[in-house]
């Protein structure tokens, strides 16, 4: 049998239809991805894997092994490490794993260009292929402005670059004409990059930023550093004020289906002010529930082609900071008509799924509506009243549960129960939820970060979370039925390399796994450490191991929610798929309307969706909003770092709790626990010791004194340095404390700051003005 599914494997990459993917894409094009098929199919491609019959390039994908470049050269983008060397990621995953770039060898290339590579190395280390080489060309520059600190030294004018992207000093001859002072915050684009010559990288300042530390520096910093939009234009806010002027909900009742005299609540974050989801549920007479999530019809107010449009399109998505968003669309469509605010018309595009007493979909109906929310509820006034809590945490003033309606609480009640049994069925089928607690950023009226505390834990972010799961997956159920192309939310399994790295780590962070890395062992894993101090680590470690999602048409099914058909569609004020799926389903109303579907006697025919865009045109537009939300995820961490930073400058020499997250050649990451944030131990400044490294086996041991060191240790360390600029945070252990954390002697610490070390302070909850993670991550 093997053999034979060897054969059918090698035939199908040999044709010439075949475009690499990974193992679960091939599978299901073999038609060998149910259960008891895929098992063996998995052995099969294993045995052509070691008897290097097949290779796996970039992200896992399958291919022939003549399949990689012969002529040795690679194409792609080039990611920095402040180490010195990096690393080019191909642009056709197709082509060949990342390629390592020894120091000296990037050709002045930044993080983000898109360089040509050659191969000039292949070695064998640890039974797999490694390549290494050099860049030979600068194809492309992505980034000419940065952002940094104005310094002047021996008489020069020099600008140091905030981050890791590019890490020497930029000469900037103009600063002396402009009377700035040393240490201003500044724009500079380069005018002459680093390898372009056997001068210094030179640039022209454009833009003062301000003094480092004055209000909202940091955050001008990062939305230049990562090229994030700046205001609307006047066309744009012209065009959205003209959507809302044209906007008459008496009209559009009498074309929709009206539900304003239903229960319909919303439940959003204390500081939301864009409400884009709502919920109705109901028991039906023979015991099912029928839910309604009723989502803001965006596509109403923005038509496509527009300026307006267009805009949203360029931006993908909106951007969260502390204190601040960068909107998709112009904010009096966003926190406005598009709004669901509570006791107002407000036009959706609703979802109406129907459940059985076990929580299984068995029907689901779409239409458009007019709603009127009854109620806007905060996740922590929810969950208190859930909880019949004596006090009702509001905005307002505390409150009682007799101050609320009957109708709404026993609405509240009503989803804490189907929400309950969807995440038991979801569990059932191997969804993957991972416990990343984060820390939310507390900030003073001048926008400084005074404190993070930790995120609300609320269940009912989770109830939110269950009802936007089901609704998106419905409607690409709904879309797949139909057979046109949309824009999935695609999220493959891991590959072979990163479940291997995967089970090594968990190995040596002292747990088991099972051989066979699938849902349920990732699953029995998380549960095994559920509570326990190597918790974020290990949680951590699954989330490195899995391939990011992405948008794309491509049916590949999402790994981490078990679901084979999944797209976004619960959050168009803020994510232009959305967008994209709600216009699908105005296209699919309209069709369903003509004569042939409108019901009767006879039987319907299959109802055919014109005019929708070709799978060409998802697979570009996917490639963009992939790009633009990794670009604000990335921005918002490296914000929160900074600020992050900025804060512990303040507690240089005081003590925390830690944990060992990483061991690297020249280092120990420690997460303090409290602001759950990564700083570095290098080994010449660990304990007075010399220290043997096996970053495989995750233990570091000292020569002279035994002690050792494992990932999963607890620690107390002391804060050494902060570098905010540099993103850096230098810290010393003052304790080791071992897996159980019970430890009780002191070490002896030779780069002890002469600070006195503080007792780690928890600020009262409250204040914090960063929207929260949670209801950003709604429908994964």
């Amino acid at each position: 049998m093997s053999e034979q599914l060897q054969a059918q494997i090698l035939a199908h990459l040999k044709s010439a239809k075949y475009r690499p993917q990974r193992e679960r894409g091939l599978a299901r094009e073999l038609e060998l991805h149910a259960d008891d098929q895929y098992h063996a199919f998995k052995d099969a491609l294993r045995d052509l894997m070691d008897g290097g019959r097949v290779v796996f390039g970039a992200r896992g994908a399958v291919m022939l092994p003549e399949e990689k470049s012969a002529s040795g050269l690679i194409t792609g983008t080039y990611r920095h490490n402040k180490r010195g060397f990096g690393f080019v990621v191909p642009t056709d995953p197709s082509g060949h794993a990342d390629l390592f770039i020894p120091e000296g060898s990037n050709c002045g290339a930044i993080t983000g260009d898109i360089v040509r590579a050659k191969i000039v190395n292949r070695d064998l280390r640890d039974g797999k292929e490694m390549f290494s080489g050099k860049i030979t060309e600068v194809v492309q520059r992505t980034q000419k402005k940065f952002v940094g600190t104005l310094a002047k030294q021996h008489g020069q004018w020099l600008v140091l670059p905030d981050g890791n992207a590019l890490t020497e000093p930029i000469l900037a001859p103009d600063a002396a004409s402009r009377h700035l002072k040393v240490g201003t915050k500044v724009v500079i684009e380069l005018t002459t990059y680093p390898g372009e010559s056997d001068e210094r990288p030179a640039g022209v300042i454009t833009e003062v930023l301000g003094e480092a530390g004055e209000k909202d520096v940091d955050l001008k910093s990062v939305i230049v550093q990562f090229n994030l939009p700046g205001p609307f234009s006047e066309e744009v806010k012209d065009q959205a004020r003209s959507a809302i002027d044209s906007f008459d909900p008496e009209v559009e009742r009498t074309r929709r289906l009206d539900l304003t005299d239903q229960m319909i609540c919303t439940i959003d974050p204390d500081d939301a002010k864009d409400y884009d989801d709502a919920i109705s549920l109901r028991r039906l007479d023979n015991g099912n529930w029928e839910l309604g999530v009723h989502i803001a019809d965006v596509s109403f107010f923005v038509p496509q082609g527009t300026a307006l449009d267009l805009e949203a399109r360029e931006r993908g998505n909106s951007c969260y900071f502390p204190g601040y968003v960068i909107p998709m669309l112009p904010e009096i469509l966003s926190n406005g008509v598009c709004s669901l605010q509570e006791n107002v018309p407000r036009l959706c595009k609703s979802a109406f799924i129907t459940y059985d007493e076990d929580a299984r979909p068995i029907g689901t109906k779409f239409a458009n509506t007019i709603i009127r929310s009854a109620k806007r509820l905060r996740y922590r006034e929810a969950q208190a009243i859930l909880d019949r809590a004596e006090v009702i945490p509001h905005p307002q003033g505390d409150k009682k549960i007799s101050d609320y309606e009957p109708a709404v609480m026993g609405l509240l009640h009503q989803m804490n129960d189907l929400s309950r049994r969807l995440q038991k069925r979801r569990q059932a089928a191997g969804q993957i939820v991972l416990e990343l607690p984060e820390t939310e950023l507390v900030l003073d009226e001048q926008g400084k970060v005074i404190d993070a505390v930790a995120e609300d834990q609320s269940f009912t972010h989770t109830l939110i979370e269950m009802f936007m799961v089901e609704a998106n997956e419905a409607v690409a159920r709904l879309l797949d039925s139909l057979q046109v192309p949309f824009l999935r939310r695609t999220h493959p399994e891991p590959g072979p390399e990163s479940s291997a790295k995967l089970r090594q780590f968990i190995q040596v962070a002292g747990f088991r796994m099972a051989k066979d890395i699938d849902r349920k062992a990732i699953q029995a894993l998380l549960a095994s450490v559920k509570g326990k101090p190597e918790s974020f680590t290990i949680n951590l470690a699954v989330l490195k191991s899995l391939t990011r999602a992405e948008y794309s048409p491509q049916i590949v099914g999402h790994y981490a929610l078990a679901s084979e058909h999944y797209g976004h569609f619960t959050s168009p004020i803020r994510r232009y798929a959305d967008l994209t799926i709600h216009r699908l389903l105005d296209v699919y109303f309209a069709a369903r309307e003509k004569p042939e579907h409108s019901g009767g006697k006879h039987r319907r025919s299959k109802i055919v969706l014109d005019d929708c865009p070709t799978h060409d045109e998802l697979v570009e537009l996917g490639k963009h909003l992939s790009f633009t939300e990794r670009r604000g995820d990335d921005a918002e961490r490296e914000l929160r770092q900074v600020k992050l930073l900025e804060l512990l400058k303040n507690h240089v020499g005081d003590e925390f709790s830690g944990v060992v997250t990483s061991i690297t050649n020249f280092g120990l990451f420690i997460q303090l626990q409290t602001y759950l944030i990564d700083g570095l131990i290098r080994y010449e400044n660990l304990l007075g010791e010399w220290w043997d490294v096996d970053d495989r086996a995750g233990v570091v041991r000292g020569k002279r004194s035994g002690k050792q060191i494992h990932i999963g240790d607890q620690v107390k360390v002391i804060i050494a340095k902060v570098d905010p600029a540099r993103r850096e945070l230098d810290l010393s252990i003052s304790q080791l404390l071992g897996r159980g954390g019970h430890g009780n002697a002191a070490v002896h610490q030779t780069d002890k700051p002469k600070k006195k070390p503080k007792s780690e302070k928890h600020a009262p909850r409250g204040g914090a003005t960063r929207r929260n993670q949670r209801s950003k991550r709604r429908g994964r």
